[in-house]
This record gives structure tokens, C-alpha cells and sequence, in this order.
């Protein structure tokens, strides 16, 4: 009944965070209006929304009830190794559950919106 999805990140600076998404993370941009709005693909469905906040909408990293993952199509030791080199700081080591299946690396966008890379064994790496 449902598939893929999309959810949608404030952002401050559109042109820093099409950067970040784009060309740090490597995601691909679907379209852009200007600095109004701009979607970028994660791949199995999932589109993310960039838009501009305002001072009556709602700002970016403020709420900390969301927070988005993404599915590592490499080891997650080489992913969080390429994008350190990029000058994302992660928020500490990379952590595994207590059974050993799931390997999680956090960290932020530059708007303070938290993110994590997931390593998932019952999934490996997504392909």
C-alpha cells in the first residue's frame, strides 16, 4: 500500500546544505527551485526535501525528536573514514548493539540536524 517516502530537513543555508547532501555525502539532487526548495534522492525511495527555515517556521536541529538514517553501501569503517576526510566530525566512535548485528555512526549535518549511518548484518551493507 505504501512505498518509499520522504521527509524533509530545514535547512539555513541552501547552498551549503545542497553541498553537504550532494557532493559530501554523495546523494544525488532531483531537482532544485532556486533556494526555495530542493529535492535530493537517498536512494530505496527515499527522496529528502531541503527548504529554507523561517523565523515562524521551524528551525533546523531545534526539535531533536527526528533524526534521519542512512543504510552504508560500503563497511561503515570506511564510510565514516571517507567522510571524516571531508570534515564531517562524528559525535563519537562507532557503536554496535549488544548482539553484534547493527554498527551506528552519528553525527550532523552543517544545521545541526541529526543523522546516523547504519550497518545492519541481517541487511549487510545495502546494495
Amino acid at each position: 500500500m505504501l512505498r518509499g517516502g520522504m521527509t524533509t530537513i530545514y535547512v539555513t543555508d541552501m547552498d551549503r546544505a545542497v553541498n553537504f547532501y550532494t557532493r559530501t555525502l554523495g546523494l544525488k539532487m532531483t531537482y532544485r527551485a532556486g533556494n526555495e526548495w530542493c529535492g535530493v534522492d537517498a536512494g530505496d525511495g527515499l527522496q529528502i526535501g531541503l527548504h529554507p527555515t523561517s523565523a515562524s517556521g521551524p528551525r533546523p536541529g531545534a526539535n531533536g525528536g527526528t533524526i534521519l538514517g542512512f543504510n552504508v553501501t560500503a563497511p561503515i569503517d570506511d564510510v565514516v573514514s571517507s567522510l571524516r576526510a571531508l570534515g564531517v566530525p562524528f559525535k563519537g566512535p562507532i557503536l554496535d548493539d549488544a548482539n553484534g548485528s547493527v554498527r551506528l555512526a552519528f553525527f550532523s549535518d552543517p544545521d545541526g540536524n541529526d543523522l546516523y549511518l547504519c550497518e545492519s548484518k541481517w541487511r549487510g551493507p545495502a546494495s
